[in-house]
């Protein structure tokens, strides 16, 4: 990190973002060379980063074919205008950015409970049904081990 002062250590920061964080960024390498990020709904539990996602679509079969993976969350806080140049203003946010590997979860327990526990954050007041097993099956849920993380925050 090239400002080792906007460096988040504390490990509960870096937690608290990625577990109220709505949104995350996951990045593959598809089968051109080039790098594909995508936005996706996410899950941060046990350390590692869970989503779903069709089984047909271009990250699967990315992670099927060993790429690595980048997953970025961010919080923006606000914008600081400049009182003189205008390379004087800011932008004040926290932001994580993982590196890892991603693999397919295979086990229908373990999907199911990934699956509703994506839909439990996303509509904590509940009012759903069940996952049927029709869905559950068109269904890939991905998981990504943390090979490397980092924290970095500008608060002004």
């Amino acid at each position: 990190m090239r400002k080792k002062e906007r460096e988040i250590r504390n490990r509960e920061t870096i937690d608290g973002l990625l577990i109220r964080s709505p949104v995350g960024r996951m990045a593959t390498v598809n089968r051109k060379g080039f790098p594909v990020i995508k936005p996706v709904n996410f899950l941060y539990r046990d350390g590692k980063i869970y989503l779903h996602s069709s089984k047909k679509g271009e990250k699967v079969k990315d992670i099927r074919r060993g790429s690595p993976v980048c997953f970025e969350v961010d919080e923006p806080i606000a914008y600081g205008v400049a009182a003189g140049p205008a390379c004087k203003a800011s932008y004040y946010y926290r932001s994580v950015v993982i590196k890892g590997k991603a693999l397919l979860v295979k086990d229908r327990n373990e999907k199911l409970e990934i699956v509703e526990s994506l839909t439990e954050k996303y509509q904590p007041e509940g009012g759903y049904g069940p996952i049927s097993e029709e869905i559950l099956k068109k269904t890939a849920v991905i998981e990504i081990s943390i090979g490397e993380i980092t924290g970095k925050e500008n608060l002004g």
